[in-house]
């Protein structure tokens, strides 16, 4: 049964290190929410240490730009890891081909421009082309091009078309929707997997795939740590935390608020569980909001 904590503090002594999600559990899109970049911030000052691991489909350099314009405290985390970061490397080693078709938006554009040290020799030799969809040997879908009007609906025949070419479609963001303010927008995964169910091919490199943890512990830097994933995704967050065998902390006051009683804030213990098992799933931890 997953046990309903109240604050971070109360486990913050059972754990080394935090891979914190940030959309719906550290910011909404637009701010931070004081009480969870409160916790993180107490969590290192008693010695652990903040990965943020998120699926936004961008680079590490991108994502702290947007953080930091955003008013997020540079001491609230210690790391960034990407599905951007982790997408790259795949594309660079040719995992949809080199002549790439791209489906996404302008704010996407560091994606194919902006790469972390460790992937600079690569991309000066990757020899990538983007080019028409006809004209592509794979595709590298980032997003919806206008996320605040579209949906998936509105690519279907782009999508229709990679399919009956046999493109592979490289995801750099599995998230089918995120929640911005009042907003809900759909991601790339949700393009992913309107291409899967009509027969085509995705590859995922964020959560809740391990290319994304291996990069995690990798900028995590420690010796067997003891690592408590913390997000509102279910079939992310809290699903890759158990594909790696770590402990989860499932923000239940973020996607799914509504599932579990009227007061966001406290969920209520026997729609949780019911709800986790209909996912066939069981977080470790479970709270309303970071806090």
């Amino acid at each position: 049964m997953t046990r309903i904590i109240q604050s971070l503090a109360d486990v913050a002594r059972d754990y080394d290190a935090l891979f914190c999600d940030l959309w719906g559990c550290l910011h909404n899109g637009v701010a931070p929410f004081p009480a969870a970049v409160a916790a993180l911030q107490s969590f290192r000052a008693g010695g652990g240490k903040v990965i943020l691991v998120t699926n936004a489909p961008r680079p590490k350099s991108s994502v702290v730009r947007q953080l930091d314009a955003m008013g997020l405290p540079r001491d609230t985390w210690d790391d960034v890891a990407t599905s951007g970061d982790a997408a790259q490397a795949a594309m660079l080693r040719g995992a949809v081909g080199h002549r790439i078709h791209h489906i996404g938006a302008e704010k996407d554009e560091p994606f194919f421009a902006e790469f972390e040290p460790d992937l600079a020799d690569l991309a000066q030799t990757a020899n990538l082309t983007r080019v028409p969809l006809a004209e592509a040997e794979g595709v590298v879908c980032t997003g919806l091009a206008h996320d605040l009007t579209e949906t998936p609906a509105d690519y279907r025949a782009a999508l229709l078309l990679a399919k009956t070419r046999g493109l592979k479609m490289l995801c750099a963001n599995p998230d089918i929707v995120v929640d911005m303010g009042d907003k809900r927008l759909y991601c790339a995964g949700a393009l992913a997997k309107a291409y899967e169910e009509m027969g085509g091919e995705a590859l995922y490199y964020g959560k809740p795939h391990p290319p994304i943890y291996d990069l995690a512990r990798r900028r995590l830097g420690l010796e067997e740590p003891r690592i408590l994933c913390v997000g509102d995704g279910i079939g992310t967050d809290v699903a890759g935390g158990v594909a790696e065998g770590l402990d989860t902390l499932f923000v239940t006051g973020g996607l799914a608020a509504a599932e579990f009683g009227p007061d966001p804030e406290n969920p209520d213990s026997g729609l949780l569980d019911l709800w986790l098992n209909r996912h066939q799933l069981s977080a470790t931890l479970a709270i309303g909001h970071l806090r």
